[in-house]
């Protein structure tokens, strides 16, 4: 018996002994810290190629030659609004280059031609984007006319014709109502001002303020900002370079040369008559857009002249002939 319990407590041993060793050559050796990985900046990062900075505001910036007071702090931010404004719209700005590339040369000679400022062009893109747009209070095309002055200045306005969408027309109309107001004010930034206002706005706020200049009127939001984007769609339209604007030759819009033909009777289908010239009804309203019916009356047999362009331009198609 004594023996036995020799044999069993040698054999306890042998089997504590083996699980020490065993617990020893198991424990992990301590692993050593790393330092946190260092971030990588992402190469599309759009900081990278994009940079957004304050406007240079122009030392000599003007209206139509009437020096804009930057001095004053209050005009100064004013201005400053239009500029960030306009500079970093750049969807709008970079579509009005393109389209005053091909209206421009339209309604410059006209402007010149009535002794009226060159600046005033820039009237009509902040007033329609030049396009042939209807306001919520129905002032229609690039010069935003109400269809009582159109028709006060010698505009045909009716179902069949509006002439308010006649860019050389309605530009005609837009410097006989500035001349008559330029009298009036004596200021082409006022005169700018009442083309927005109304010249009887103007001349009300110009009574209640006592005050006979625009840069010291207190006006609505609208004709508040109004000389100023005019004068900030200006430097931009000329200066693309200047303020980040990428703008080559070929990405403009350009004029499609035309021709024109006269017509002095009614006709029953514009459709028809602009097959005879290969060209489809968009096309030709594209070209006329003052033409505001699919037909025209002409019971007085009043002249038409309708322009059509030259061949090649458009593409054609036979259908539904």
């Amino acid at each position: 018996m004594k023996h036995l319990k020799n044999i069993l407590a040698f054999i306890g041993l042998i089997a504590v002994t083996g699980t020490f060793i065993f617990a020893v050559q198991s424990t992990p050796e301590p692993v050593e810290e790393k330092a946190p990985e260092t971030v990588v900046e992402n190469d599309k990062n759009v900081a990278q190629g994009y940079k957004i900075s304050a406007i240079e505001i122009p030392e000599d910036l003007n209206f139509a030659g009437e020096a804009v007071p930057l001095d004053d702090p209050e005009i100064m931010e004013r201005v400053d609004r239009e500029f960030l404004v306009n500079t970093y719209w750049q969807s709008n700005a970079l579509l009005l280059m393109k389209r005053a590339n091909k209206y421009f040369p339209i309604i410059e000679p006209i402007l010149k031609e009535n002794g009226i400022p060159d600046d005033f062009k820039y009237l009509a893109v902040a007033e329609s984007g030049l396009q042939n747009v209807v306001s919520p209070a129905g002032a229609t095309g690039f010069w935003q006319i109400m269809k009582d002055t159109g028709r006060e200045y010698g505009l045909e306005v009716n179902d069949n014709v509006d002439e308010r969408y006649h860019v050389e027309k309605s530009t005609q109309v837009a410097c006989d109502y500035l001349k008559k107001w330029k009298e009036r004010f004596g200021s082409w930034t006022l005169t700018a001002a009442a083309y927005n206002a109304g010249p009887a706005g103007i001349q009300r706020f110009m009574g209640i303020q006592k005050a006979g200049d625009y840069y010291d009127l207190l006006l609505g939001e609208e004709t508040g900002r109004y000389v100023f984007r005019i004068m900030a769609i200006k430097e931009i339209i000329a200066n693309p370079g200047k303020y980040g604007f990428l703008v080559e030759e070929e990405d403009l819009y350009t004029k499609v040369p035309t021709f024109t033909v006269e017509v002095d009777t009614a006709v029953s289908s514009w459709a028809d008559f602009a097959q005879l010239y290969e060209i489809n009804y968009k096309v030709l309203k594209r070209h006329n857009p003052w033409l505001r019916e699919p037909h025209l009356n002409n019971s007085s047999r009043k002249k038409y002249v309708i322009e059509i362009p030259n061949k090649g331009y458009y593409r054609t198609s036979s259908a539904g002939r």
